[in-house]
């Protein structure tokens, strides 16, 4: 069975992502990139299966997802409860937050990550 990972097919897409990161997730990368929580390796804009995560944790399965206000919007929501039926499937767990928790409590969310990769 082939790995539902990084599949070829997203590439291009990812890096697009990659390359016109909101500013919470800029924000948010700051604290994760080059193993600052805690020795942890995170990725961003990661592939699984047809879609992309934010950031990912392969150590220990974790993807961070930053909600802007698209996800918010009624014509949002089945897609998103797909997507996410879908990544937690893989054996992916989910950790969401929005543009605002980040904006104004990136301690606490650092603080929520950190308490998953205990």
């Amino acid at each position: 069975m082939k790995s539902p990972f990084n599949p070829s097919r997203t590439k291009k897409m990812r890096r697009a992502l990659r390359n016109n990161m909101p500013p919470a997730e800029q924000a948010l990368w700051k604290v994760l990139r080059g193993k600052k929580l805690k020795g942890y390796k995170f990725r961003r804009q990661f592939g699984v299966g047809e879609y992309s995560v934010d950031f990912f944790c392969p150590r220990v399965r974790l993807a961070i997802e930053v909600d802007g206000p698209s996800h918010f919007l009624e014509s949002s929501k089945d897609t998103d409860d797909v997507r996410q039926l879908y990544i937690e499937s893989t054996g992916v767990k989910i950790l969401r937050f929005t543009n605002l928790d980040i904006r104004d409590n990136l301690d606490g969310v650092v603080q929520k990550i950190l308490e998953h990769l205990e």
